[in-house]
């Protein structure tokens, strides 16, 4: 299969993370670890192969609403045998105990890190608040009821799951969507009545949830905002296990430990299978026991790959991900720019390229974006 130049460039960018494995696969000490990494990378290069090079069979909101439709109704059944294989785990949240480990031991049962699992569940959530919006038009009473019912249960089970960054990131899309569709819809009227409902209804269920979930209240304010003059200084408090495990401090103590390290070995970094190992080691060299005990890792994409490749690596980063937006902005598409920015601002605060499933993620839906965007281009339906 032969692309033309244009093809091939959008193919190499949506392969970057592959590439870097690649180019520096000889700094890594060890070989087996080394090529996991690669294996992983690969799916970055065949899937644009062969997505964008069968462009004309993607049916993209075709595929949006099946994605959205699967991705929730497969979480309500694992919901539902939840309820039943952990009924003891299910009340204890129900009646408001241990509400820390809620998402996290939900999505341990289905065998995914719970940040991951959210991040799939907020673009699905974001696609059915959009086709919830959209479907309003139509006049048949049990299609609009059936899609606003797939909406108010993705939005619960995201709270259920309950990591920040999904959550606060699903909030914005929905917010993006509702702009898209005001300025795009003529009825203004019409539309701000229609606004009105989902924004209330959102409205009550966050309210509704909150109240029955007061480590809400402790999780999206002390655990951000708090000891922020500890940072670099964690072992100074008395029980940071109790303290800050979980808080902002926590990461941005990780952050700047990392760019310290990052600094000795910018230009090549310090190998792809080597970097947690020498991360750890240094956490010891700098005396941070906390870090070192616990052995807590990046959990910042960007710097994740300064730390394994230098300077390159993190604009690497920065272009992979960037390419989602100027896709999203070439076609003025607001489901591209919200994934954009729920891929940019989870790998704010995790690794998602790391793991198999976030590189599958990312890796398949800015494949079926360009393709869409070529095949778009193609019929001169965008102006470029």
């Amino acid at each position: 299969m032969s692309f033309p130049k244009e093809v091939l460039k959008y193919i190499l960018i949506i392969a970057i993370p592959l590439l870097l494995e690649i180019i520096y696969f000889w700094n890594n000490d060890d070989f087996y670890l080394g090529i996991k990494a690669l294996e992983k990378s690969t799916t970055l290069l065949l899937f644009p192969a062969f997505i964008i090079g069968n462009q004309k069979y993607i049916k993209f909101y075709s595929l949006l609403k099946a994605y959205s439709v699967t991705t929730t109704l497969i979480l309500l059944l694992f919901l539902i045998r939840y309820y039943f294989e952990y009924n003891q785990f299910f009340l204890s949240f129900y009646y408001g105990m241990n509400m820390w480990q809620m998402g996290y031991h939900f999505a341990n049962t289905i065998g995914i890190h719970a940040p991951a699992l959210n991040m799939h569940l907020a673009f699905a959530s974001i696609c059915n608040f959009y086709f919830a919006i959209f479907i309003l038009k139509n006049k048949r009473f049990l299609v609009k009821t059936l899609h606003l019912l797939l909406f108010v249960i993705s939005f619960i089970l995201l709270l259920i799951i309950n990591t920040r960054i999904a959550l606060l990131v699903s909030i914005l899309g929905y917010l993006l969507v509702i702009i898209s569709h005001f300025l795009k819809n003529k009825n203004k009227l019409q539309i701000l009545k229609t606004l009105s409902v989902f924004i209330v209804l959102i409205s009550l269920i966050l309210v509704i949830f909150i109240k029955n979930n007061h480590f809400m209240k402790e999780k999206y304010n002390r655990l951000i905002f708090d000891r922020f003059e500890m940072i670099g200084k964690l072992d100074q408090i008395e029980s940071p296990e109790v303290e800050i495990y979980s808080s902002l401090a926590t990461r941005l103590t990780i952050w700047k430990t990392t760019v310290d390290l990052a600094k000795n070995h910018l230009l090549f970094g310090v190998g792809s299978s080597d970097s947690k190992k020498e991360l750890f080691k240094y956490y010891k060299q700098t005396n941070q026991i906390f870090l070192s005990k616990y052995q807590l890792p990046v959990h910042n994409q960007y710097l994740d790959f300064l730390l394994k490749f230098g300077i390159l690596g993190i604009i690497g980063a920065f272009l992979y991900i960037g390419f989602i937006g100027f896709i999203g902005y070439k076609l003025k598409n607001v489901i591209m720019i919200t994934f954009f920015l729920l891929f940019f601002i989870s790998n704010l605060t995790d690794d998602f390229l790391i793991r198999f499933d976030g590189i599958v993620f990312s890796g398949f839906w800015i494949s079926v974006f360009t393709a869409h965007y070529l095949k778009t281009k193609k019929e001169n339906l965008i102006l470029l």
